[in-house]
């Protein structure tokens, strides 16, 4: 086994006062699909942020491609070749589909982002949309134009951030179309999920967590022996 995309140790994390990651253990190889699921609350989104520094306080390690990351700031964090998704996409609401996508500067010293044709060929609705403004777009084409966007930046570990909440079964089947693709050109993928049925088929490897803790890993060949945990900690 080679130097992990991602390996987290010991992570403790702040907002204030409020102590919510609690000796937080994960490890994600090159070219997983890995999810966290949990309830709402569970430390999950706090666990994303905390890899790239928007938390307050944080101690323990994060290395990412075995380069420790827990002291830098996050514009350094994010030159490691990191693309967060967040929850709240933060669409340019004055610019057009295209301006957004050609925003973002190339964070990797290695990697190029992906071409706008290539986008374009994953997301077609982008491009039939590309002079329309950010914000006229439909909910899941603004979260397929985030998603879009971290992939311009020749990030090759990506951080999402329940992509398919809210979304039409039509677009949550776009989205998983689009991780499938992702794995198979060799990204490595980190997703917040609370929709399991979209999440199950995709990932190699979940964590369970709960009040800011992992309480249970496995690979996705156990997800039917770990069904009934999983009810009793999800309700799934």
């Amino acid at each position: 086994m080679g130097t992990p995309a991602l390996e987290i140790r010991k992570l403790q994390a702040w907002y204030g006062e409020s102590h919510i990651l609690h000796n937080v253990n994960l490890v994600v190889q090159p070219g997983e699909v890995v999810t966290l699921l949990g309830r709402n609350g569970a430390g999950r989104t706090t666990t994303l942020r905390a890899i790239m520094g928007l938390t307050g306080e944080r101690t323990g390690s994060i290395k990412v491609n075995g380069v420790e990351s827990i002291g830098l700031p996050t514009h350094k964090v994010a030159h490691l070749g990191i693309g967060y998704c967040p929850e709240e996409r933060g669409i340019f609401a004055s610019l057009s589909t295209e301006e957004n996508l050609l925003l973002p500067p190339a964070v990797s010293r290695t990697e190029r982002g992906m071409p706008i044709e290539e986008i374009y060929a994953m997301f077609p609705n982008l491009q039939e949309r590309r002079h329309s403004q950010g914000t006229r777009l439909s909910g899941g084409e603004q979260q397929m134009l985030a998603v879009g966007r971290i992939l311009r930046t020749g990030a090759k570990l990506l951080l999402l951030d329940e992509i398919s909440e809210g979304l039409a079964p039509v677009i949550v089947q776009a989205l998983a179309r689009m991780i499938i693709a992702l794995k198979a050109k060799g990204y490595t993928i980190v997703m917040v999920e609370q929709n399991f049925r979209f999440a199950a088929p995709l990932a190699d490897r979940f964590y369970v967590m709960e009040h800011g803790e992992i309480v249970e890993s496995f690979a996705s060949s156990e997800l039917q022996s770990k069904m009934p945990i999983l009810n009793e900690l999800l309700g799934v």
